[in-house]
């Protein structure tokens, strides 16, 4: 159950319904990045985890809690999605090309950061971290929208995935 859900209150109830309950990725995918990076992987599926709202839409879909795994699969990003039982229910793939532009952006900036971290100012890093969060917040929500046909999700919830698609999509 998402945290702060109430376990009598009807609508934690629901909470708890819509969201995903478990998360993995693809290995085939997945490739070990620097220590950095690992670590925004493993904040951005423990935040996830933690408080999340993923619904399937559309006529005839199955309620949650989900399982998904997540892969790049012939320049696609596909949501596997299982019940809790590992029934699978469908895929959901997007193309990933309209996302390449953001994530080269994102991770440029994010090389930025991280070097900025350790010889700038405060008031530097900062600068530097408006901008990361900035291009962030831009590619949850082109995820969102993308998703939007098949997935009702919130920003909060979109934003942890784009983390985990740019952490599956960037390549050495």
């Amino acid at each position: 159950m998402p945290s702060g859900a109430d376990p009598n209150n009807m609508s934690g109830e629901d909470e708890a319904k819509n969201s995903i309950l478990k998360m993995t990725l693809d290995e085939d995918s997945f490739l070990r990045r620097r220590p950095e990076i690992e670590h925004e992987r493993a904040v951005a599926l423990f935040d996830l985890l933690e408080s999340n709202h993923f619904e399937l839409s559309g006529e005839g879909a199955v309620s949650g809690p989900y399982h998904v795994n997540l892969a790049l699969k012939e320049d696609r990003l596909v949501f596997a999605l299982s019940t809790v039982d590992d029934d699978a229910i469908q895929d959901v793939a997007l193309p990933v090309r309209p996302f390449r532009s953001i994530i080269k952006d994102y991770f440029m900036i994010c090389e930025s950061y991280f070097d900025a971290i350790k010889t700038m100012s405060p008031r530097q890093i900062e600068a530097i971290d408006m901008g990361r969060r900035g291009l962030h917040s831009e590619g949850a929500q082109m995820l969102e929208e993308r998703l939007r046909e098949h997935v009702e999700l919130d920003h909060a919830t979109s934003r942890r995935l784009f983390t985990l698609l740019c952490v599956l999509h960037m390549r050495g």
